[in-house]
């Protein structure tokens, strides 16, 4: 159908198009990949580190406020190779079997993330309702040394990451787990001292819980974020009504139906319609000009659009509940 042909050209442009105009705004998106692959090695390194000599110290002075932080570090540093390794193969070129590339591998790590946190939180919840049935004594002291390097490794590891949170809900993970993560440490700090001040052991497994819930609350709009994307929710930040306002506004646009806007990946979107045209197809420019403003008005990096000019044209799509 000559329709399909002309949108097919279109798309092509439209993709050209938007590499173009996210170089000249220097989207965070442009870049991802590249510029956060070191990152996330330095970011890995310190955190592995800090587990090993945080564990082991939980262990020696029984404190479960360290063994829990441990605990969470350990599952950041899994999610930290689950977002790399979800940045590096949205690089993969398009092939025959994938014919995005593998771009919603970057949803996926968003996602992987979140419920390897929420898994944490779960253990760290168990262990904690347990150990406050029975708190042991607790070395307040050295609590306080172990999680004040804390601070400082999971600090540096967001500011790491700080400049693409915006962008990117992949980066945006990496750099709310190591901002709780460092307040995480900053509350197990409070802790030690109240425990010298105070003596009292059940104070441990009271910032334990306190640590649960900074977790809960820091990630539940990622997690809510990255479930949508999964299920190909209308982009965070894309306003659905705008674009079909903006659609219909077009000049000789009678209709739209089948539109359709979802993530391609944790930075990338695009969008489909049908256009009913009762005065014919309005050519190449018509088509042209509307990817660039989609592009510039919403961030819609791939559009595909289908012009049709007859309204018995007989479109299985047509109707507003047909997917």
């Amino acid at each position: 159908m000559s329709a399909n042909h002309s949108h097919g050209h279109s798309h092509g442009h439209a993709h050209h198009h938007g590499h173009d105009h996210n170089h000249a705004l220097g989207h965070a998106h442009a870049h991802v990949p590249a510029d956060f692959g070191r990152a996330f090695a330095i970011g890995a390194i310190l955190n592995i580190g800090f587990v090993v000599v945080e564990g082991g110290a939980g262990l020696i002075w029984g404190s479960m406020a360290l063994l829990a932080d441990a605990g969470h570090n350990l599952s950041d540093v899994l999610g930290l190779l689950i977002a790399w390794a979800g940045a590096e193969l949205t690089k993969r070129p398009p092939s025959k079997r994938f014919t995005y590339g593998l771009r919603g591998s970057s949803i996926l790590a968003a996602l992987g993330n979140t419920l390897l946190l929420m898994i944490a939180v779960g253990a760290i919840l168990l262990e904690t309702i347990q150990r406050l049935a029975d708190p042991p004594p607790v070395a307040g002291g050295m609590v306080m040394i172990v999680a004040a390097v804390g601070i400082v490794i999971n600090g540096v590891t967001a500011w790491l990451f700080a400049s693409g949170r915006k962008g990117d809900v992949n980066i945006r993970g990496a750099f709310v787990h190591m901002a709780a993560d460092a307040m995480v440490s900053a509350g197990v700090v409070i802790g030690g001292a109240l425990i010298l001040w105070t003596g009292a052991a059940w104070i441990d497994p009271v910032v334990s819980l306190i640590i649960v819930a900074v977790i809960v609350w820091s990630s539940w709009g990622l997690f809510r974020t990255s479930i949508g994307m999964a299920l190909q929710a209308v982009p965070p930040g894309i306003d659905h009504d705008a674009v079909m306002e903006t659609l219909h506004m077009l000049p000789g646009v009678a209709h739209i139906h089948d539109l359709h806007i979802w993530p391609m990946s944790t930075t990338e979107s695009a969008l489909t319609a049908h256009l009913y045209m009762p005065a014919g197809h309005p050519g190449d420019a018509f088509l042209i000009a509307l990817q660039e403003r989609l592009l510039h008005d919403f961030g819609i990096d791939h559009i595909t659009i289908q012009i049709e000019v007859s309204e018995n044209a007989g479109c299985r799509m047509h109707g507003e509940q047909t997917v």
